[in-house]
């Protein structure tokens, strides 16, 4: 049974994890989101890791739906990942290798959340249409492309 102080030393441990450039960007500004939590952070770009001091940080290898060898070769990376760090909750902002966490962290019991790039004002992006059944939240970034169904619109702009 957990006391008190127990409930309170534990920290949720997240996994906030995306594709390099923009999506690393967006990531990196939900940090004040995260102070009371753990957090891993995981991109494809070594030189990022300075960027998180102080957080344990995963470099992964790059791909895309265009490369498929090396698709699996990152799933098998993030599911290292996954297996390793038991976060509670899974935070992306797209693209592969966030759809890749979400759905394979759906399966270990992580609860899921996926923001849709602030760049995809007209239309979802591939990842976000694909990722739709494993995220326990789907946000969008732009009022008018909200749904009832989610992605949900809760608010401003990164």
């Amino acid at each position: 049974m957990m006391t008190e102080n127990t409930k309170r030393e534990h920290k949720k441990k997240i996994l906030a994890i995306s594709s390099p450039g923009g999506h690393w960007t967006q990531l990196l500004r939900l940090r004040p989101a995260f102070e009371d939590s753990e957090v891993i952070y995981a991109t494809t770009k070594a030189g990022s890791k300075h960027q998180i001091e102080g957080h344990r940080f995963y470099k992964l290898p790059d791909a895309n739906k265009d490369k498929k060898f090396k698709v699996i070769l990152l799933a098998l990376h993030v599911l290292y990942v996954l297996l390793k760090e038991r976060p509670d909750v899974i935070i992306s902002t797209g693209a592969a290798h966030g759809y890749l966490a979400l759905r394979l962290g759906k399966y270990l019991g992580a609860k899921t959340i996926w923001l849709e790039s602030i760049a995809n004002a007209q239309n979802y992006s591939l990842s976000t249409k694909m990722v739709r059944k494993y995220a326990d939240l789907l946000l969008t970034q732009w009022p008018h492309m909200a749904q009832e169904d989610g992605p949900h619109y809760k608010g401003g702009v990164l």
